[in-house]
C-alpha cells in the first residue's frame, strides 16, 4: 500500500492490529497502540524519548526578580520588541499545542505517538512559562495587550496565519497533500520561527538585562531543537515510505516563511536593538533556513547566506544544544538549578 492509499485515522481499539516491526509505519500500520517500548522500529525516536523526558524543567524555578527591575531600564524599542515577541510565542506555542494531537492521530508508530505526546506537554510548559513571565514583569494593565498584539499588529496577524490556516486546512480537510504540508509548516514553525526571538531575549542578557527571562528561553530553546529533530525525522521517514514531497512544494513553503520571519523581525526589532539590524536579520535568517534545509536533504536555497552573524548569542543561548542548560554567564537560582542531559551532543541522536 503506497502512502498515498494509507492516509486514515488509526483505530484506538484495535484487537486485530498488528504490531511486529516488519508491519510497523510512521502512516498507514495496522497499530494496537501498545506502547512496547522494548521493541521498536524507529530508533531515532526512542533516543528523541530519552532527551525529551531528561530535559523537564519547570519555569517557576527561575528567578525573575531582577528581571522585574530591568524592565523598566529597557528603552521604548527593546519594550515594544519584548512584549511584542512575546505575543507572537505565546500564539505560536498555544496553537501547536492543540494542533500535534491531530497529527498523532494518523501516527501508527507508538514510539512516535508517545515522544508526540511529549512534545505537547512541553508546547503547554512553554505557554505557562510566558505567562509566568508577563505575571511577573509586565504591569497588570498592560498584559490583556501583549495577549491580543497578534490581532492588532498586521504583520505578526499575516505571518500567524500563514502557519495557523495551514494547521487549520488540515483539522478541515484530512488529505494526503494538508497532512504533508501541515508538517513542513511544524517544521517550519520550530525550525525558523522562534529564533530571531530568541536571539532579542540572548541580545538583552549581554548586556546583563533581563537574565532570568533569557534563561527560561534557553531551556524553550533546549525544547525546540528537539522539536526540530522530530519533525525533521518524521518528514524523511514519510519520503522513505513513499510520500511524495517535491522540491517546489518544500522550497515555497521555506521562502514563504523566511520572507514572513525577515519581515517580522524587522518590523518589531528594527535596527534598534543593539547587535540587531535589518542585514544581521536577513542574514541569520536565511542561512538558518539553508541549514535546516540540508538536514532534510535539499538543497540550500539562498546563495551565499551561510554566515552566522550571531555567535555571541549562541554562547549565551547554548542554541547548539551542546552539554547543560546552564552557563557560567549567568548568576541566579537557575545556574545551581540542575537540568539533566542524556546525551552530550546532537550529534548522538
Amino acid at each position: 500500500m503506497s502512502f498515498q492509499d494509507s492516509m486514515k485515522k488509526k483505530k484506538l481499539f484495535n484487537p486485530e492490529g498488528n504490531d511486529t516491526l516488519s508491519e510497523r509505519k510512521i502512516v498507514g500500520g495496522n497499530t494496537t497502540n501498545l506502547f512496547n517500548l522494548n521493541n521498536t522500529s524507529f530508533k531515532w525516536a526512542t533516543k528523541l524519548y530519552r532527551v525529551m523526558m531528561e530535559n523537564f524543567w519547570i519555569p517557576e524555578k527561575v528567578d525573575l526578580s531582577m528581571d522585574s527591575q530591568d524592565y523598566s531600564k529597557l528603552d521604548e524599542h527593546e519594550v515594544r520588541a519584548f512584549d511584542g515577541i512575546l505575543s507572537f510565542l505565546v500564539f505560536l506555542d498555544s496553537i501547536q499545542t492543540n494542533n500535534l494531537p491531530k497529527i498523532s492521530e494518523y501516527i501508527t508508530a507508538p514510539e512516535i505517538s508517545l515522544v508526540l505526546a511529549i512534545q505537547t506537554f512541553q508546547e503547554a510548559v512553554h505557554s505557562q512559562s510566558y505567562a509566568y513571565i508577563i505575571d511577573t514583569l509586565i504591569p497588570s494593565e498592560k498584559r490583556s495587550k501583549i495577549y491580543d498584539f497578534w490581532r492588532d499588529d498586521e504583520i505578526l496577524f499575516k505571518r500567524n496565519k500563514f502557519i495557523a490556516q495551514v494547521y487549520q486546512d488540515f483539522h478541515d480537510n484530512d488529505s494526503n497533500e494538508n497532512f504533508l504540508k501541515v508538517l513542513v509548516a511544524d517544521y517550519l514553525l520550530e525550525a525558523i520561527y522562534f529564533y530571531n526571538g530568541f536571539c532579542f531575549f540572548y541580545s538583552l542578557a549581554s548586556r546583563n538585562l533581563m537574565q532570568g527571562t533569557a534563561d527560561v528561553i534557553k531551556y524553550i530553546n533546549r525544547d525546540e531543537l528537539t522539536h526540530v529533530l522530530l519533525f525533521g525525522n518524521l518528514i524523511k521517514g514519510l519520503k522513505a515510505e513513499g510520500a511524495m514531497l517535491p522540491d517546489d512544494f518544500v522550497y515555497d513553503m521555506f521562502d514563504t516563511a523566511v520572507k514572513q520571519e525577515i519581515e517580522w523581525a524587522q518590523h518589531i526589532l528594527g535596527d534598534e536593538i543593539i547587535g540587531i539590524n535589518g542585514k544581521t536579520t536577513e542574514q541569520y535568517t536565511k542561512q538558518l533556513a539553508n541549514k535546516r534545509l540540508t538536514s532534510l536533504g535539499y538543497k540550500p536555497l539562498y546563495e551565499g547566506f551561510d554566515h552566522n552573524p550571531y555567535t555571541q548569542f549562541e554562547k549565551i543561548g547554548d542554541i547548539h544544544g551542546h552539554g547543560d542548560v546552564r552557563s557560567n554567564f549567568f548568576e541566579g537560582s537557575v545556574t545551581s538549578y540542575n537540568q539533566s542531559s542524556s546525551v552530550d551532543g546532537w550529534d548522538e541522536i
